[in-house]
């Protein structure tokens, strides 16, 4: 069974740096694109930044200048790197990864998401 492992969130002051990483484990043969989404409390999930398994990016507004998505294919993960944090970036982090091949059933998932990591900015 495949699945997505996120980790590396916490509590930063604002201003401050946060990596998060998320490890897709299973028998992989093949991913798309890989992502980030976010959801703060009373919101509704949004993208932050995705990636393409050829390595193309897109970023929210909100994350262009300070996030930076990048992904080790070998590995079957992807990182954000989060700087110049804001209290607005508080939020629940999920990763997320499209068609996602399990190379020994041949099952494509469509989609599959990790179980989110807390990322708290303090003002």
């Amino acid at each position: 069974q495949v699945q997505l492992v996120e980790s590396g969130g916490g509590l930063v002051q604002a201003g401050g740096s946060l990596r998060l990483s998320c490890a897709a484990s299973g028998s992989i043969f093949s991913i798309n694109a890989m992502g980030w989404y976010r959801q703060a409390p009373g919101k509704q999930r949004e993208l932050v930044a995705a990636i393409t398994s050829g390595g193309s990016t897109n970023y929210a507004d909100s994350a262009k200048g300070r996030f930076t998505i990048s992904r080790d294919n070998a590995k079957n993960t992807v990182y954000l790197q989060m700087n110049s944090l804001k209290p607005e970036d508080t939020a629940v982090y999920y990763c997320n990864a499209e068609r996602v091949l399990d190379g020994v059933t041949r099952y494509r998932y469509l989609e599959l998401w990790g179980q989110g990591t807390l990322v708290t900015v303090s003002s």
